[in-house]
């Protein structure tokens, strides 16, 4: 349990087993549409930060499972990713952040002024909330997006994406909101994409 601004926050923490290379911390779905720490998606994307060598915090927002507090539209969320990044920070000094988020929480993690080293945003929920202040990461950003979201428009996703400058779009053909048999990919991605974020460039 971490103390957060409203209360205790439910945590699971993942350590790799070498020396850590980063802190990743992964935001999970909707709070009010059964999203939490536990969620598949997001533990896939936990899964390739924690192989990739990086602690791994899950969460859940406030008001989810033993969290405390009340969903609230999205700010307090963002309060909850700021205190734990910070006492990340003080945690694990000198380790870079990794920042992921699914849907509701690929909009958390965008917001979030938290200057990640690298950031991993799947299905980024344009249309359905606002996107209009989001500032383009400065950070290489990777967003995964399935073309058969039910959810999510694959376009409109292009479409800001494009518009945003991220690293890296990756469209999943036939891919639904939630990944169905197609979470190796989603894995395999994210891999691929730290693993390019994080080696060294010959000069």
């Amino acid at each position: 349990m971490f103390p957060g601004a409203v209360g205790d926050i439910e945590t699971s923490i993942e350590s790799p087993s070498g020396a850590p290379v980063a802190v990743a911390i992964c935001c999970h779905p909707h709070p009010l549409f059964g999203g939490s720490m536990t969620n598949k998606v997001i533990h896939t994307v936990a899964n390739a930060f924690l192989a990739a060598g990086a602690v791994v915090i899950r969460f859940n927002f406030r008001g989810v499972g033993a969290s405390a507090g009340v969903y609230d539209d999205g700010r307090g969320e963002v309060d909850d990713v700021i205190a734990l990044a910070k006492w990340a920070s003080e945690r694990w000094p000198g380790l870079p952040l990794w920042l992921g988020g699914f849907s509701f929480g690929a909009w958390i993690a965008l917001r979030a002024p938290v200057l990640p080293a690298l950031l991993v945003t799947v299905a980024p929920p344009v249309g359905r909330w606002d996107f209009s202040k989001i500032l383009p990461p400065q950070s290489p950003w990777l967003v995964i997006q399935g073309d058969r979201d039910d959810l999510v428009d694959a376009n409109a996703v292009e479409q800001w994406v494009r518009a945003s400058g991220a690293s890296s779009l990756i469209r999943l053909p036939e891919a639904d909101h939630f990944f169905h048999a197609r979470l190796h990919e989603l894995r395999d991605a994210v891999t691929a994409f730290v693993a390019s974020s994080t080696q060294p460039h010959s000069v």
